[in-house]
């Protein structure tokens, strides 16, 4: 078997395959990743420079990449974020810099933060420039319109071969874990040996990590949540009250459950910060951008006025047409996120889609063999 650019040890495959974790603890040690210092921030946006700035505070040797030259510069020259994170300023020691190589050359641990939508357009271009041996860590939240791949997929498939992929999940506004609040969140690696590392690496007081080995429920609740925070945004604009979004977050999670299942993951992961946890936070925080999509829809707005007048993705937007696609090819159920999708992409009236979705046929809660399964 050839090895790969990226786990230069032939075994990895197997280990990987076998969950022989002990095995990647030693690779890990033999890429000198179990000392790791150097850490590299793909994305220089509110939660990528958040990231960064925590990973300094933790010590680390932290470079942060950003797609455009002029940011650099400003970033550079104000060592402040402006305009994603304003009021917090960046360390000297903190790199800065457009350049791959310069960023990711040399580091041993690699998180990446870019948009869904640009993701696979980011790993062609730095991927090649990485460290043999690093690891990756997915802190991008999305599903991938054309191939409905999650980040992590994205990154083994641009690899060409075996890479140490996690994803970083969970409840965590940018502002509020740059200013220190507690903040809870799941990591997840398949090698548990793998999700120890990391969590040493970037546990502090005030940000505290879980890990799991289900790195698709991971993913999967992080990009799916973002459909429903808009669902729930909708209901407030439309003042329908407090009932109505504890509804919409509940069946929310039923649905996003539903679909983890079906690809894979264990629907149990959704129950944990990844998932409830995470839409819950994005679906009545003041500070969520999906939310404030929604609900300025559910206010009488046009998708295209509320788009361009943002500087800030909503991942929702982009996701919920990826959410509502997967569904189909799954043959899933998703009533709600078939109703966010047609209120964004058929110019369907929110009040209607809420309307239908409501007056859909009475039916059971739960699912009887889900009721058998769980009395064992």
């Amino acid at each position: 078997m050839a090895k790969s650019r990226f786990l230069d040890f032939s075994k990895t495959r197997l280990a990987l395959a076998k969950g022989e974790c002990l095995i990647i603890a030693d690779i890990l040690i033999k890429n000198g990743a179990l000392g790791v210092r150097r850490l590299a921030v793909i994305g220089a946006g509110a939660w990528g420079t958040t990231l960064a700035l925590h990973a300094s505070r933790q010590g680390l040797a932290v470079s942060l990449w950003a797609r455009r030259a002029e940011l650099t510069e400003r970033l550079r020259r104000e060592r402040e974020n402006r305009d994603f994170l304003p009021g917090h300023k960046l360390p000297s020691g903190l790199v800065i810099s457009s350049d791959p190589e310069e960023v990711v050359s040399q580091a041993e641990t690699v998180i990446w933060v870019v948009p869904s939508h640009a993701f696979r357009a980011a790993a062609k271009l730095i991927l090649p420039k990485t460290k043999p041996g690093a690891v990756h860590l997915s802190a991008s939240k999305g599903i991938e319109d054309e191939t409905f791949s999650t980040m992590t997929s994205i990154l083994k498939q641009e690899a060409g071969g075996d890479l140490l992929a996690g994803a970083l999940s969970g409840p965590s506004f940018a502002k509020e874990v740059a200013s220190g609040l507690p903040t809870a969140v799941t990591l997840a690696f398949e090698c548990q040996e793998t999700a120890k590392m990391v969590q040493t690496l970037l546990s502090a007081p005030g940000f505290r990590l879980y890990t799991s080995q289900d790195v698709k429920g991971v993913e999967l609740g992080g990009a799916l949540k973002n459909v429903y925070a808009i669902a729930a945004g909708i209901s407030d604009g439309l003042n329908l009250g407090l009932n109505a979004r504890a509804a919409l977050i509940t069946r929310g999670i039923n649905e996003m459950s539903r679909l983890a299942g079906i690809m894979g993951a264990n629907p149990l992961t959704l129950s944990g910060l990844s998932g409830i946890g995470d839409l819950i936070l994005t679906a009545t925080g003041e500070l969520s951008r999906n939310r404030r999509v929604g609900l300025r829809l559910g206010l009488g707005e046009e998708l295209s006025d509320i788009v361009s007048g943002s500087h800030e993705v909503a991942e929702g937007v982009r996701n919920a047409k990826s959410v509502w696609g997967l569904a189909q090819a799954k043959g899933v159920s998703l009533p709600t996120a078939r109703e966010v999708f047609r209120v964004l992409y058929e110019n369907k009236q929110p009040r209607q889609g809420l309307v239908d979705l409501l007056t859909r046929r009475l039916k059971d809660e739960l699912p009887a063999d889900l009721l058998s399964l769980a009395r064992g």
